[in-house]
């Protein structure tokens, strides 16, 4: 996994200006019910939600992929994509607005990455232009 890792983080700072370290995330694969819980901050009881495929803790640094995850699948690769920015907006201490601007960055290089195989957020996750756009903006409690 860490060639991988090494590859994409690489891509990453080459193509989106993210900076680049020679540290690693740690990497765990979860079941996804756990994933779900980790996602919403530990609370647990949450039935598994498909549109969950990854998180991102920066208390420890770690990005959680579910146990299904296939390296050899573009589309879970995107995902690690995403989480990869994630930890990257992290180590640089990169500050936004509101948590969810953060994922514009993340979304867009997932976006660019899923273009290599011919497909988009659309297509693969079901994320259209208005799903996207709730989901980069801050928006009022």
């Amino acid at each position: 996994m860490e060639p991988l890792i090494n590859a994409v983080m690489l891509w990453l700072s080459l193509n989106f200006a993210m900076p680049l370290g020679a540290d690693q995330p740690l990497i765990r694969h979860v079941p996804p019910d756990r994933l779900v819980a980790i996602h919403y901050g530990g609370m647990s009881g949450r039935p598994p939600e498909p549109t969950i495929l990854g998180a991102y803790d920066a208390r420890t640094r770690t990005i959680y992929l579910r146990d299904d995850w296939d390296s050899r699948n573009a589309l879970d690769v995107s995902v690690l994509v995403h989480e990869l920015v994630h930890y990257l907006q992290d180590r640089a201490g990169l500050s936004f607005e509101c948590p969810a601007t953060r994922e514009a960055p993340a979304y867009a290089a997932q976006q660019r990455w899923l273009e290599f195989y011919g497909t988009d957020l659309h297509a693969a996750f079901g994320i259209d232009a208005m799903t996207l756009k709730l989901r980069t903006a801050c928006l009022p409690n």
